[in-house]
């Protein structure tokens, strides 16, 4: 991570009228491990949800992707985190003596280091080269060798881009893959928000923490004087629209300054601070954000409850 852009994101968000703070920041060292324990979380169903279709569904994901046994290809995980579900698809793509390099992409190091070392263990004959930081810059990188490739963006971390910004990713990805390399994109389908909240406001508090640790990393990393006790964790969804939208919520009048941008910002009593944004789907929509891209839809897999869909999009 950039310190310079880190602060000219952070100050950008806090200047903005309407409050935000970039979702990709959450992920430092406590960050990377409070969502590993929230993926274990009763309340978080999407990951059981694309787990079950990665368990249950193996063959039928090696089957949609047209691997060829003797063909070498690129198995690219956007945002690879533990990586726990590719795991499943890489054990039996490795059994069934497919020819591949596994390359890991994301923002945190420590992830991917962790990634490294468990697949070593468990995995011991796959081939990785993990890859921090920008997709795009990562995909530029590999856009020089003419291997098919596999795009793996999984846990509907598309979610957190607005139908806009998706559409503009999904068609920018488009361009760096050439005819036939496939993206398979996991989505958290649109359901009643009984289910979808209780998985961004859980129990036992772990979601809050990890949204404050943000708070938290400003203050240890640009010297700011949050006080976490004063914001309390939001989240609020409508099955008509679809979007979950995690906020923090100042409890008092207040204001915060960070000593590296030299600058207050304040904080009406109620004022929201936009933390993260989870889009879900359906195919009307799907529709709508690959319509100017050159993927088309070739499959769709669900989980047993019909909560998630990994759809596999061809590159034409």
């Amino acid at each position: 991570m950039k310190m310079e852009q880190f602060k000219k994101e952070i100050d950008a968000g806090l200047s903005s009228t309407e409050k935000t703070l970039p979702s990709k920041y959450f992920y430092d060292k406590k960050g990377d491990a409070l969502f590993v324990e929230i993926m274990h979380l009763d309340e978080y169903y999407l990951t059981r949800a694309e787990l079950d279709i990665f368990k249950n569904q193996t063959q039928q994901i090696i089957n949609a992707l047209a691997l060829k046994k003797g063909t070498y290809f690129e198995l690219i995980e956007l945002g690879a985190g533990d990586g726990l579900k590719t795991k499943e698809l890489i054990k039996e793509l490795t059994k069934q003596n497919y020819k591949f390099d596994y390359v890991p992409v994301d923002i945190s190091q420590n992830a991917l280091n962790k990634l490294e070392q468990t697949l070593t263990i468990e995995t011991p004959k796959v081939s990785i080269k993990k890859k921090q930081g920008d997709y795009f810059e990562i995909l530029e990188s590999l856009k020089e060798n003419n291997s098919p490739k596999i795009i793996l963006f999984l846990g509907s971390n598309i979610g957190n881009l607005s139908d806009e910004i998706a559409s503009t990713f999904i068609s920018k990805l488009s361009d760096t893959l050439n005819p036939n390399d496939k993206l398979f994109l996991g989505v958290d389908l649109i359901k009643s928000k009984e289910i979808v909240l209780p998985a961004y406001n859980d129990s036992r508090g772990i979601t809050k923490a990890f949204n404050l640790n943000l708070l938290e990393r400003i203050n240890n990393e640009l010297g700011g004087n949050f006080d976490i006790n004063n914001f309390k964790h939001q989240p609020e969804f409508t099955e008509t629209e679809g979007i979950c939208r995690s906020y923090l919520v100042s409890s008092k009048k207040q204001n915060v300054y960070i000593q590296a941008l030299n600058k207050s910002f304040h904080f009406e009593k109620g004022e929201k601070i936009l933390m993260e944004i989870s889009r879900k789907y359906n195919s009307e929509i799907i529709d709508k954000i690959i319509k100017n891209s050159n993927f088309q839809i070739q499959e769709n897999l669900k989980d047993n409850q019909n909560y998630f869909a990994n759809y596999i999009l061809n590159r034409v």
